[in-house]
């Protein structure tokens, strides 16, 4: 896979309460959250017309989806909420590239699109402080501390919400090869990417208190293939909706992962994945055909031991750590020597399993489901609980707290427990601009130098507000390889005027 392909982004979306309220809409919150980021008066900036959820990579259309159902229930309680569903949303482009909105429930932060993982970290935690500030200052309207956000994937009730990491990908590459190659590996990414959480829930049966497990979304996983994100939930999702020339690029959608606290861990799930696209493209991919993977995800989630086998269609069973282990060696027989970035991630990756195998505590503050486990049981074991007692539950949820003066994770940071991939300059320039190398540092520039006059916004064109009776645009379908994106950055640098920019569509 060539660099100009190596395209990533995460979307996250935040768990949200108010402390001082026990019937509280979630959607006003959200929404209410969302628009604290703004000083002034909130203006909707989105063009939801890019978006097609439902066309599915495998050819066709889908004719409904969850989120469908939802929106339409949204339009009946339109004359209460006294807002459109649009309007609800209250979607914002940031001056960092990044888009922050509502997500019906939940405040959803996605970085712009990133090249390195160093970017992508930064990115990644500069949303965690962009949504915590929107939290204090809607705490500081309200006069309480009463608004906290969770940094995870599930409330405890049976409701699961996501963390989606996306990678562009050449439209050639057969789906059925991704399908074949990726599966097996998201199923057994969890040893590594895993959040960890206490006890087992579904979406229909509520949570059941019971033992640690290394996934949150393992749970909620039920078809190996599916273009829902909120029913029938898929261990690979299918969602065509490319954001970038149609022709040339599909975007994988994953919905799979769990939200990481661990800067580490973000690194390695987002890098490993890209090196196993890496292999599809050059059709270097392991064959593991797994006999259940829905099965399979979920038990070895439920094993921290990492013990359990899963069978194959072909073959002996194998543990999680041994496929994980199976992708790790195609990738270093293909991939060694290919850059900088690639030789960590194959460092990183063995030495992880290896460490898994001999000595997982050693990864407590790299991974989050190894240093959650060592919290809770230290915990556990001082004060005579049971897995069950509802106590872990709170620290569980508080682990993912994004409040410095609350989440424990964060404390381990500021107690310098944990493993650090970026520094904090780095993230503090992360809040405020894009990726120098990507279109979504030319969209930060863009909302930076002309936002009152841009009129709309979708990830591959900005729309700006009629000159002269004229309605002008820049079109960043294209601007995905880093010349492309060098060149109109130059533009964009020198341009006097918004007329020096219009109707750009670098190739």
């Amino acid at each position: 896979m060539s660099n100009s392909l190596r395209l990533f982004g995460i979307e996250t979306e935040y768990g949200i309460t108010r402390e001082d309220q026990h019937d509280v809409d979630p959607v006003v919150e959200s929404m209410e959250l969302v628009r604290a980021h703004l000083e002034g008066e909130f203006q909707q900036q989105w063009d939801y017309r890019g978006e097609d959820p439902h066309a599915d990579q495998r050819g066709f259309r889908v004719s409904g989806l969850q989120q469908d159902k939802e929106e339409e229930e949204f339009v009946k309680e339109d004359a209460q909420r006294l807002v459109s569903f649009h309007e609800m949303k209250s979607d914002l482009v940031l001056s960092n590239g990044a888009r922050f909105y509502n997500d019906h429930t939940h405040p959803e932060y996605s970085t712009p699109e990133c090249r390195t993982l160093q970017d992508l970290v930064a990115h990644d935690r500069a949303g965690e402080r962009i949504v915590q500030q929107a939290a204090d200052r809607r705490n500081r309207h309200l006069g309480s501390s009463a608004v906290q956000l969770y940094k995870n994937n599930t409330d405890f009730h049976g409701h699961s919400y996501g963390c989606h990491d996306n990678y562009l990908v050449a439209r050639d590459i057969p789906f059925p090869e991704l399908q074949a190659a990726l599966i097996p590996f998201l199923v057994s990414r969890q040893v590594v990417a895993g959040a960890g959480k206490i006890g087992t829930e579904k979406q229909e049966q509520g949570y059941q208190p019971g033992e640690f497990q290394l996934s949150q979304r393992a749970d909620f996983m039920e078809v190996s293939l599916g273009v829902d994100t909120m029913f029938n939930r898929p261990i690979l999702n299918t969602r065509d909706e490319p954001h970038a020339d149609r022709n040339k690029y599909r975007r994988l959608h994953l919905i799979v992962g769990d939200a990481n606290m661990c800067e580490y861990a973000t690194a390695l799930k987002v890098g490993t994945t890209r090196l196993v696209l890496d292999l599809i493209a050059r059709h270097a991919a392991p064959v593991v055909e797994l006999e259940n993977p829905v099965l399979a995800i979920q038990v070895l989630s439920h094993d921290p031991e990492l013990k359990t086998r899963v069978n194959r269609n072909n073959g002996a069973p194998v543990s999680a750590c041994h496929i994980q282990a199976i992708y790790l060696e195609a990738a270093q027989k293909a991939l060694s020597g290919f850059d900088d970035e690639t030789d960590w991630i194959l460092r990183e990756w063995a030495n992880v399993l290896t460490l898994l195998e001999r000595d997982r505590f050693a990864l407590v503050g790299a991974l989050d489901w190894v240093t959650k486990l060592s919290l809770l049981e230290r915990f556990r074991q001082e004060e005579q609980l049971d897995w069950s007692d509802p106590w872990l539950a709170s620290l569980d949820l508080e682990y993912h707290n994004v409040n410095p003066e609350r989440g424990l994770y964060l404390g381990l940071e500021a107690e310098g427990q944990v493993k650090r991939i970026c520094q904090e300059d780095e993230i503090l320039t992360a809040m405020n601009a894009g990726p120098a190398d990507t279109r979504g540092g030319i969209r930060g520039m863009c909302v930076k130098r002309f936002g009152n006059l841009i009129q709309s916004v979708q990830w591959e064109r900005i729309q700006f507000k009629p000159e002269a009776g004229t309605s002008q645009s820049l079109d960043l379908n294209s601007v995905v390889d880093p010349t492309a994106v060098h060149a109109l950055k130059l533009i964009l640098e020198g341009a006097g005027s918004l007329s020096d920019i219009v109707g750009l569509s670098p190739k």
